[in-house]
């Protein structure tokens, strides 16, 4: 029994092997992934030979013990495809990133004001029934106090003071308030779609210069607009 599994799980490792030979990396772990496979199928075999027979493990235990190695096998794969997916945004994904100039992005971030309405992505707990969207200029002074609604996604921040008048050019951040039953739960950073000015690598990371100067890493932004969106 010891001798087929291990044989099987052999015969696995070497297509994988093959398929994967242009990338040597990938190869690589590959082979440190199969050999720690067929090192857990020995371990597991011994412990089912050594067991004692008046006091047998539980099939149960053995499932448990599959699916959590299952559980590291997945992890680490998935470690490697976020490496992979880091890696595109450095190098060749720096030219990519490039064309992004012009659009507007979201992220949690301050923005610039020039009379043009700011359009936001609100973050409300759960269980939240009403929300405040809490307006700071660049000095920090809460400017406005709106009334939010749960359920809708989307708002548009006109910039307009209590007298219908709009507020002055500048720097404002965006946090909601959530409340439930007029009862604070939690305040949060309200996303805003940003115009992007420049787009800069420093070392590994890809770094977007925002409307207000702000530099956030491109790995924050959750979503983008085209810049007239």
């Amino acid at each position: 029994m010891q001798t087929s599994t291990t044989t099987a799980a052999q015969s696995s490792s070497g297509t994988a092997g093959s398929s994967s030979a242009s990338d040597p990396a990938q190869a690589q772990n590959n082979g440190l992934l199969s050999s720690d496979f067929e090192t857990f199928l020995r371990m597991l075999t011994t412990q089912m030979q050594n067991q004692d027979p008046l006091n047998p493990v539980d099939a149960t235990d053995y499932a448990t013990q599959l699916a959590t190695f299952s559980s590291v096998e997945q992890q680490v794969l998935t470690n490697d495809l976020l490496k992979e997916l880091t890696g595109q945004l450095t190098g060749n994904g720096f030219q990519q990133l490039a064309s992004w100039i012009g659009m507007k992005a979201l992220a949690d971030a301050p923005v610039f004001f020039d009379g043009t309405p700011v359009t936001l992505r609100p973050s409300f707990a759960a269980g939240a029934d009403s929300a405040i969207l809490v307006v700071t200029d660049a000095e920090g002074h809460a400017v406005q106090r709106l009334a939010l609604d749960p359920s809708v996604p989307v708002v548009a921040w006109a910039g307009v003071a209590a007298d219908g008048g709009p507020l002055p050019s500048g720097r404002y951040s965006f946090a909601v308030e959530s409340y439930r039953e007029q009862v604070l739960i939690e305040t949060t950073g309200s996303p805003a779609y940003n115009p992007i000015v420049e787009v800069r690598q420093e070392a590994d990371t890809v770094l977007l210069t925002l409307s207000d100067g702000t530099e956030i890493d491109a790995a924050q932004v959750s979503a983008l607009r085209p810049g007239h969106g």
